[in-house]
């Protein structure tokens, strides 16, 4: 009976004892980012949150081209995209930082139909930044977003 005993409160000792090394998974408070390693037709995009309390309280979804110069702010390109596809850089990066930043990164967001291939790379993104803010880990995370 005594060895029973002893079995048990080892067998609850090591259960508790290995919950307690599981994975964190709570955000840790700072500021994230995770970037494509590599430009996609001239631009490289890039998510960057800000985590406070735990909670993310700002997304910024974009890309950049190596001069700097912000996708959404390309006028051209908009109006080039906006007619092909439907959409254009500045409303669909504002649309899944917005789901990004309501859902917490713990529900999927629906792509946008004329923007399903920087959909794939947001997804991408979206973990990796979110794995560097559970590890607290600020340094930019470079991610190959090729598809």
């Amino acid at each position: 009976m005594k060895q029973v005993f002893r079995r048990t409160w080892l067998l609850l000792f090591m259960i508790l004892l290995l919950a307690g090394c599981g994975k964190n998974e709570e955000l840790q408070d700072g500021y994230y980012t995770a970037q494509a390693s590599e430009y996609n037709f001239g631009w490289k995009e890039y998510v960057t949150i800000m985590v406070k309390g735990g909670q993310i309280v700002s997304v910024e979804y974009n890309a950049e081209n190596a001069s700097g110069f912000i996708k959404s702010w390309d006028n051209a390109y908009m109006q080039n995209m906006l007619h092909s596809n439907g959409t254009y850089p500045n409303e669909y990066t504002r649309y899944y930082a917005g789901e990004f930043l309501e859902k917490q990164g713990k529900e999927e967001i629906d792509a946008l139909s004329g923007a399903t291939s920087s959909y794939d790379s947001f997804q991408m993104l979206e973990a990796a930044v979110l794995e560097q803010a559970r590890k607290g880990d600020s340094s930019i995370i470079l991610v190959d977003t090729s598809h």
